[in-house]
């Protein structure tokens, strides 16, 4: 024995079990019990700021006490539903939890504010997307056929006459705007295509018509029509930002979802022989 208390290797082994002690009851918070449940002062800054979100007051002592002692009863329960493997076949979990791995693929998708080349590069992708429309401004009175029969024509020439003159005419009654300013979709919409193709080539000024729509006819005074183009990325930079970015998040999802899909190998039991998704 006592040659063996003498061995180099004894004393190494026995000065390693001293230190490894020392430094467990020294830093025994690194042992923490499996049981435990640390409510960390984060946490708690976080249920004190929801308190006063809702109430617009700082909680009590006592009212601060419940919130901790709410978050460990949920922590409690929340552990042992997870031990009783609760959260298995539960949809909305199930949702929940695969919501939350998107945000956080969201979250780390965002890789800083796109260049003028990569926007540039995406107007000039999707031009079409972003083309401005044709615009109008106008004002129109309404002649109904029904009302005036055979007599349509030469109601709606005495009426442009007297508008060609500056005196007054007036149409029929209509729910019809008697100006519009807009594009050509918003023509197209009050009117109808019709009405919207007969002002691409109607002359700017004077009173002009009859004018057909969907409706009956019209006398028009076209007082300006700028004609639709190519977007620049001035006119519309806030939107192709918008698109490119949600697109680049997209992609970025798409990648990862198939870095994850590669760990896995799907088998769907089914007797209509469905398919497992693609790799």
């Amino acid at each position: 024995m006592r040659r063996l208390l003498r061995e180099p290797l004894v004393h190494f082994l026995l000065l390693g079990i001293l230190l490894f002690v020392a430094y467990g009851w020294l830093n025994s918070a690194g042992f923490a019990a499996k049981d435990e449940i640390v409510v960390s002062r984060s946490q708690v800054d976080g249920l004190v700021m929801q308190f006063e979100k809702v109430w617009q007051r700082a909680p009590t002592a006592e009212e601060r006490q419940a919130l901790v002692d709410s978050w460990v009863r949920d922590e409690i329960f929340y552990r042992e539903a997870l031990a009783m493997g609760l959260e298995q076949g539960d949809p909305v979990v199930r949702r929940r939890l695969s919501q939350k791995i998107q945000f956080i693929m969201d979250t780390g998708a965002d890789a800083g504010p796109p260049t003028d080349a990569e926007l540039q590069g995406w107007l000039d992708t999707h031009a079409d997307r972003y083309a401005i429309p044709t615009g109008y401004s106008l004002r129109q009175h309404f002649f109904d056929p029904a009302r005036h029969g055979q007599d349509l024509d030469a109601v709606v020439e005495r009426a442009r006459r007297a508008l060609a003159a500056g005196r007054k005419a007036a149409g029929d009654p209509t729910m019809l705007p008697a100006a519009l300013v807009g594009r050509a979709a918003d023509v197209e919409r009050a009117f109808g295509p019709e009405f919207e193709q007969a002002l691409q080539t109607l002359p700017v000024g004077g009173w002009q018509g009859p004018v057909r729509s969907a409706y009956g006819v019209h006398l028009v005074e076209l007082e300006s029509r700028t004609d639709g183009r190519p977007a620049t990325l001035s006119d519309v930079r806030p939107e192709v930002a918008r698109d490119y970015l949600q697109s680049a998040s997209e992609a970025a999802q798409e990648a990862y979802y198939r870095d994850l899909r590669a760990k896995y190998a799907v088998r769907v039991e089914d007797d209509a022989q469905v398919a497992a998704p693609a790799g």
